[in-house]
Parts: C-alpha cells; sequence; structure tokens
C-alpha cells in the first residue's frame, strides 16, 4: 500500500469520524431526543457522568480529534512527507486517539456496563487511522546506501 492511498485512508477514516462526533455530540447537547442506536445502550453511555471528559463532553474531544486527523491526513494527501511535522502529529495524535480510545471502551465495558454502538464504530475508526499514521512507520529507515543500486522494480 502506498503512502498516498494510507493517507487518503486517513482523510476518509477521519471524516467519517467528525460526522459520527457531531451527531454524537448534537444529541449530548440536547439536539436530538432520540439516539439512533437499537440497543439503549448509547442512551447509557451518553448520560452516564463518564460522558464528559475534563468538563467537556467526550463527542467534542472526538470532533476535536478527527478533525485534526483529517487536516493532517490532507497535509499528507498533499504531498508532505511522513516525516515531515504533519506526518509526525499525526502519528502522536493517532497514538494518544488509540489510548484515548481505549480508555473509553474500558470504561463502557468495565464501569458502565453499557456498550454504545456510534462508540464502537468511532474505536474502529481510531484504530484504523492509528495503523495507517502508527508511529513505527517513521522509525522506518530505507535500504543502506551500498544496496540501493540493487532494489527491484
Amino acid at each position: 500500500m502506498t503512502s498516498q492511498t494510507r493517507h487518503r485512508g486517513v482523510v476518509i477514516l477521519a471524516l467519517a469520524g467528525t460526522f459520527i462526533s457531531v451527531y454524537l455530540l448534537l444529541y449530548h447537547l440536547g439536539f436530538y431526543g432520540v439516539l439512533l442506536c437499537g440497543t439503549g445502550s448509547c442512551d447509557v453511555v451518553q448520560s452516564s457522568k463518564y460522558a464528559d471528559f475534563l468538563g467537556v463532553p467526550v463527542p467534542a474531544w472526538g470532533g476535536a480529534w478527527y478533525g485534526a486527523m483529517l487536516v493532517l491526513g490532507l497535509l499528507l494527501v498533499a504531498g508532505r512527507p511522513e516525516t515531515s511535522r504533519p506526518g509526525k502529529l499525526a502519528a502522536v495524535l493517532a497514538t494518544g486517539g488509540l489510548a484515548f480510545s481505549i480508555y473509553l471502551t474500558a470504561v463502557e465495558v468495565f464501569i458502565i456496563h453499557a456498550v454504545c454502538r456510534w462508540c464502537v464504530v468511532s474505536a474502529v475508526l481510531t484504530v484504523g487511522i492509528f495503523v495507517l499514521v502508527a508511529p513505527w512507520r517513521l522509525l522506518r529507515r530505507g535500504p543502506p546506501e551500498s544496496l540501493e543500486g540493487l532494489a527491484v522494480e
């Protein structure tokens, strides 16, 4: 998979996550009376004391994170190398987003005992973004100079 393909994937996943976060935030703020979930667990999760983090609704954190990943993904699609500041920042933010997503999923499963389908989709999108911009890609080095001319095309 080429880096351009991976970066386009980041843009698509971040855009989807942004829409989900905005939808959940609008519900959290009272613009929707019923959250389309199918199981009712989404209402339990969204009305729990864990629906806010540091006084800010969790979907707002998600929207900000997905928005940042969208912008960074667009910069990478525009031709910025992975080792540039946007590439490094994307790797750091993807790692932080994955850690926060793991924390939120653990809270749902072990503390709230309810799982929101929208949150699961968001967690899957976050894992996808992390895999596409994973920090270990920054640690890769090209082939040694002595082997550069031996590359098979």
